[in-house]
């Protein structure tokens, strides 16, 4: 018997006839067709960069984005930069896309990462710190101080600062000292006063501390002065009866990937804590140095750290603008965007005032769809957890959990609910990138509690984002269901724009009742209603949908793909995209960051439109959305277009079927397309141009502060009813 219901969602696997023809037109598809991933994600950061540069943002606004950029490259530098390397050494073969060699790629990457490096430094030199002192906040240097700032630094140095510090000598009976990732360090030479000898000292700048001093002063005016330049001015207490020759700071990168190969381990929590401490010790890959620093000093860094020319970065001062995260605590909301409150989902407002909603019956009365942050994830996901955790008719709760924050009422509902006598399973990945200790933790804090942790598939990441309550209403089962684009962190929630879809529909509980058993046990689930999930569907799925906009373009019906992700790179996909481009499909991509699609090649992408936003929110959601002649077909979920999230993770997108819905997805990405929306628009040669301003000199509209208020208004004609 055929599953019609299946076959009829377009989730069903495919017929292999289907592919027949658009396999046919990989001859028409040109080389050259793809951006590099690793310099696109480099052009994804320079579009950062540009928010930092803007002088109509507010200035602490500004400063956060050069933090942003500066956390950004680390990490771009720890994983994609020290994998490709690693691969290089190891002969691996290196996974690229543009037809050229590793070593051509990592010339480029380090040429363009280069200039970026050195245009935010101008970008702090000359544009936000002047911007940040006309405000009354300077960052300042020793010179600039008096003498009673001078001492009132000096008695601070002495009691909070000096104590810490641990000044390390290199010489035949001290080895050169481990130099720890992204440590900020001084490099110091010094000569014995007796003996004339010159020697090399290593301090490291202590990470528990202030970045930036408070220097005292008068009301109104806030004046740091930095760690590394107290430290600096005040070596000789560090030193005493030598002679201070020079000091620098620098600041080392390492390789900081995990490698685990999973089905050679019996445990891999032990096995990942042990690959834990080896990333403390990865070999280095980026060596930044201030730029006024010795050639004597160079050289004995790059022997001592064995590390290329080409490794390393001559900066101005300060290094390591993360610090710059540290302005957060400064009370100015005049120099930020103003205050934003999450609403709370029409939906999961409560009948009478000062009342508790009841979100079963919310979500009994039709699907709910929550746009995080404008839409409270608090009195959303987090009340849905939490009712079902002291609900008495309540069985089972089921969740994965890629990223949590560390006081997560997540976690804490899961474990009240273990406590209160419910089922109640956690899928925990604790393999999610620079959480794994975070994600340990907490995983032995689930078990402890009673609650059932597993950690998914071997060779597989869980990354989908799924919360199934099995709940007993007049004797039979019902399911509650969250289907989400954004992690279950209440902290990144409020920063990271993602949807959530809240159903009682019963296909959906079926769907999720099968994932669970998969990724708990040893089924092996070949169906979804849905759902679209990978490894094994998801990829096929999309691939079925793009084709069927392909063929009703041919057939002269008209064709219309949308696909907003954080991450275009898969070559199957892409290609797909062409080849729908081809037969004259309008195709539309939202994205964020990585897209190695190309929008400039004639007869292949004409038809193919690429923005991106980036702005107060990260945008995060990810939408696909197919014409389907006139029978749009929805789908919000955790899959970005990648080779690791379509081929070795488990992903899970959900078909949004209210109509309300669906027009609301529709209207956010045609609104988010348009001219009339700031945006960056990418062109030839994969390059990309800010649009932020009209023709008639006006700003363009700012989707984030347009959905803002859009949702505002839509709360208070509610509360008017």
């Amino acid at each position: 018997m055929i599953d019609t219901e299946v076959l009829d969602s377009g989730l069903g696997d495919a017929d292999d006839d289907d592919f027949d023809t658009a396999e046919a037109y990989d001859s028409l598809l040109p080389d050259g067709r793809y951006t590099d991933r690793e310099v696109s994600w480099l052009a994804f950061n320079q579009r950062v960069l540009e928010l930092a540069e803007d002088p109509s943002l507010p200035v602490l606004e500004r400063a956060n984005f050069l933090a942003i950029f500066a956390s950004n490259l680390d990490e771009f530098f720890m994983v994609r930069v020290a994998g490709l390397k690693r691969r290089i050494v190891t002969g691996l073969a290196v996974p690229t896309n543009v037809g050229r060699s590793p070593q051509d790629v990592l010339a480029d990457i380090s040429a363009d990462a280069h200039a970026l490096q050195l245009r935010h430094a101008r970008a702090w030199a000359e544009l936000v710190r002047p911007e940040l002192a006309d405000a009354g906040i300077e960052l300042v240097s020793w010179l600039d101080l008096d003498e009673n700032e001078r001492a009132a630094l000096y008695e601070y140095f002495q009691s909070q600062v000096f104590p810490v510090l641990m000044p390390l000598a290199v010489d035949p009976a001290h080895p050169f000292p481990y130099i720890s990732g992204l440590s900020l360090n001084l490099a110091i030479r010094i000569r014995n006063a007796k003996t004339g000898r010159q020697e090399f000292a290593r301090l490291k700048v202590p990470p528990m501390l202030p970045r930036f001093v408070a220097v005292p002063g008068g009301p109104g005016r806030s004046r740091y002065l930095a760690l590394e330049a107290l430290i600096s001015e005040n070596l000789r207490d560090l030193f005493p009866g030598m002679e201070i020759l020079e000091h620098h700071t620098f600041r080392l990168t390492r390789n900081e990937d995990v490698v685990i190969e999973e089905d050679e381990t019996e445990n891999l929590i032990q096995a990942l804590e042990a690959e834990l401490l080896r990333r403390r010790f990865g070999p280095p890959i980026r060596l930044e140095i201030t730029e006024d620093m010795d050639d004597v000093t160079l050289d004995l860094l790059l022997s001592e750290l064995d590390i290329t020319a080409q490794e390393v970065y001559r900066l101005p001062s300060p290094l390591d603008l993360r610090g710059l995260f540290d302005l957060g605590r400064i009370d100015r909301p005049e120099l930020r965007y103003p205050a934003h409150v999450p609403t709370t989902a029409t939906a999961f407002q409560p009948a009478e005032q000062n009342g508790r909603p009841d979100v079963f019956a919310a979500i009994r009365a039709g699907d709910v769809l929550v746009h995080h942050p404008y839409e409270s994830f608090t009195t959303s996901v987090v009340a849905f957890l939490e009712q079902a955790a002291r609900d008495p008719h309540v069985l089972a709760i089921k969740q994965t959990l890629y990223r949590t924050s560390g006081d997560s009422p997540i976690v804490e509902a899961l474990i009240d609910a273990a406590e209160n006598g419910k089922q109640v399973l956690a899928l925990v990945e604790v393999k999610a990138r620079f959480d794994e200790a975070a994600n340990i933790v907490w995983a032995r804090k689930l078990e402890k509690a009673g609650v059932h942790v597993v950690y998914g598939l071997v060779g597989l990441k869980t990354h989908c984002k799924l919360l199934h309550v099995i709940r007993e209403e007049d004797g039979m089962l019902r399911s509650y269901s969250h289907i989400g684009t954004g992690n279950y962190n209440p902290k990144t929630s409020r920063m990271y724009e993602d949807f959530g879809l809240f159903t009682a529909d019963e296909q959906v509980g079926r769907d999720l009742t099968r994932l669970f058993n998969e990724l708990s046990g040893y089924a092996i689930e070949k169906k979804f209603k849905r759902l679209l999930v990978a490894p094994l569907h998801l990829r096929k799925g999309l691939l079925r949908q793009i084709d069927r906009e392909r063929r009703n373009a041919l057939a002269g019906k008209p064709a219309h793909i949308r696909i907003k992700v954080n991450s275009m790179v898969d070559e199957q996909i892409i290609d797909s995209l062409y080849r729908a481009s081809q037969a004259g499909v309008r195709v539309d991509v939202w994205v964020r960051g990585i897209c190695s699609l190309r929008t400039d090649l004639p007869g292949v992408s004409d038809s193919i439109t690429v923005r991106s936003i980036l702005g107060r929110y990260l945008e995060h959601s990810r939408i696909f959305a197919f014409h389907n002649n006139g029978d749009p077909q929805v789908f919000i979920g955790s899959a970005d277009m990648m080779h690791r999230n379509l081929d070795r993770r488990v992903e899970a997108l959900v078909r949004v079927v209210a109509p309300a819905h669906v027009k609301e997805l529709i209207e956010l990405f045609d609104t988010a397309m348009a001219d009339t929306t700031s945006s960056w628009h990418l062109g030839a040669d994969g390059v990309w141009t800010r649009h932020s301003v009209g023709e008639d000199g006006k700003p363009l509209v700012d989707l984030q502060e347009l959905t803002m208020s859009r949702i505002q208004r839509r709360r208070r004609a509610r509360s008017a009813r």
